[in-house]
């Protein structure tokens, strides 16, 4: 079966987590272009719902208020068939997301060394979780906290200094194999 052979409605779901800086955009776009499927950033889409950004979100109503918009959407905020969506690092951490993740798609997590997570995230300042004195010591932090969540996911794949096609290569395959289960 390849990637042509699955009907349009019979696609279901990729949900693509993991922390931010790890590639969940920039991968995502192209798997849903290689899969002829929607892409989604959960993040931009909540800030076109609200009509703000995540930073001002975060500063105006609070993490609660943003973790409440991420429930919203991946509750009502999607097609339920055809889409990658790129989801906030923080989203699947909340409980019974992931659940919530499993019944509507195939979830695969990216991951990336904390020091190439710095890295990546310290070029913008739009990172709300990351507005701290010591960025490092944050991103361990967050890390270990969200480590578990992460490894539920079906599919792990490691994007760090590999080139974004076999990633995208990697991703497709993977779903490609639990779609035909």
């Amino acid at each position: 079966m390849n990637d042509k052979e699955i009907k349009v409605e019979d696609r279901r779901n990729i949900y693509l987590i993991g922390f931010m800086g790890v590639g969940k955009t920039a991968v995502g776009r192209k798997v849903a272009r290689k899969l002829g499927m929607l892409f989604i950033d959960s993040d931009k889409a909540i800030e076109d719902k609200a009509g703000k950004s995540v930073n001002q979100i975060f500063s105006e109503n609070g993490e609660e208020c943003f973790r409440e918009l991420e429930r919203e959407f991946i509750q009502f905020g999607h097609p339920e068939t055809g889409c990658v969506v790129a989801c906030g690092g923080g989203l699947p951490i909340e409980p019974g997301i992931m659940d919530l993740l499993k019944k509507r798609g195939v979830i695969i997590s990216l991951f990336a060394r904390a020091e190439t997570i710095l890295e990546r995230t310290d070029r913008r300042d739009t990172r709300p979780m990351l507005k701290v004195e010591n960025k490092e010591q944050r991103i361990n932090e967050l890390l270990k906290k969200r480590q578990d969540v992460y490894q539920k996911a079906d599919y792990l794949i490691f994007s760090e200094g590999r080139p974004v096609e076999v990633v995208v290569t990697d991703i497709v395959r993977a779903y490609l194999r639990q779609v035909k289960n």
